[in-house]
């Protein structure tokens, strides 16, 4: 066992990965060719970069502002995403099969906002997610929570599941409310995620250090959109985390509930897919919302 007596902390994140042999995704070019082409319907192959609209919020939180009508709410955004993160039930019952985007299936769940979440087990069978087509299964990582080592035991498992049908997992790294958001924190909640097998990682942006998460991390990085916030500052946060080696950004709360949320998620596109600044950004989300 290592010594922790002399745990030193990494200093040096600086270069360029040299490892994409020709993929677009960083990380994934020694992977089985169908789990690159799933991949390839999340991250635009152009760029490798996405723009995920998430709308799981349900599986814990019930009908929360903004997704009362999953009918009315999300399918006039389908359209303009990379793609859809989604419980298979929403995407049974809501979202039509030829929709084109690539699904990332929450997989795991269990409590609700009334128990301790982090004790979630896994929801999904690899079967169904192959019968859904899914390009991608969302599994919570709890790191340095209450039930982390079962939390880390679900994503192993679903990463052997995943492996033999093809399906890429995506790690979402959950931060409960004792836990120090910084970027030492997410350093290490991500690097343990793709080291034992997650081919993405979804996490929070921080102001300070987030280039030594995106850097230290050997998967593409996709930054969570977080609790609801004004939308200039939801697209000056994606700029950053773009600018700091982010691969992309899955909003939610910052997309369905903004009074406009067409242009909001327009205006996230262009600052992921086209470069724009976030006053470029919110100057077309003004513009879109008249």
């Amino acid at each position: 066992m290592a010594d922790l007596d002399d745990l030193r902390e990494g200093t040096d994140y600086s270069g360029a990965t040299t490892t994409e042999n020709g993929f677009h995704l960083k990380g994934q070019s020694g992977q089985d060719w169908g789990l690159r082409a799933r991949l390839s319907r999340v991250f635009d192959p152009a760029d490798g970069k996405t723009v995920m609209l998430a709308f799981d919020h349900g599986y814990f939180q019930g009908p929360t502002s903004g997704l009362e009508r999953l009918d009315r709410s999300i399918l006039p955004l389908v359209p303009q995403a990379d793609a859809l993160m989604c419980t298979r039930g929403a995407l049974r019952t809501t979202i039509p099969a030829d929709n084109g985007k690539g699904i990332v299936l929450r997989a795991s769940g269990g409590p609700s906002v009334l128990k301790e979440l982090s004790d979630e087990e896994l929801a999904v069978s690899i079967d169904d997610a192959v019968r859904l087509d899914a390009a991608a299964l969302a599994v919570q990582v709890f790191v340095g929570g209450e039930n982390e080592t079962k939390s880390i035991k679900n994503m192993t498992t679903l990463v052997d599941q995943g492996q033999a049908a093809g399906i890429p997992v995506l790690a979402v790294t959950a931060v409960g409310r004792d836990m120090v958001r910084d970027a030492r924190y997410f350093r290490l909640a991500t690097r343990i995620s793709a080291e034992l097998g997650a081919s993405f990682v979804k996490t929070y942006y921080v102001e300070d250090g987030f280039e030594t998460v995106t850097s230290a991390c050997p998967v593409p990085i996709v930054i969570a959109g977080g609790k609801k916030v004004e939308e200039k500052e939801a697209l000056r946060v994606a700029y950053r985390a773009i600018q700091e080696g982010a691969a992309g950004v899955d909003m939610g709360r910052n997309v369905f509930q903004s009074e406009h949320p067409a242009a909001m998620l327009s205006a996230v596109r262009g600052v992921v897919h086209d470069g724009l600044t976030p006053d470029e950004a919110f100057d077309l989300f003004e513009t879109l919302s008249h």
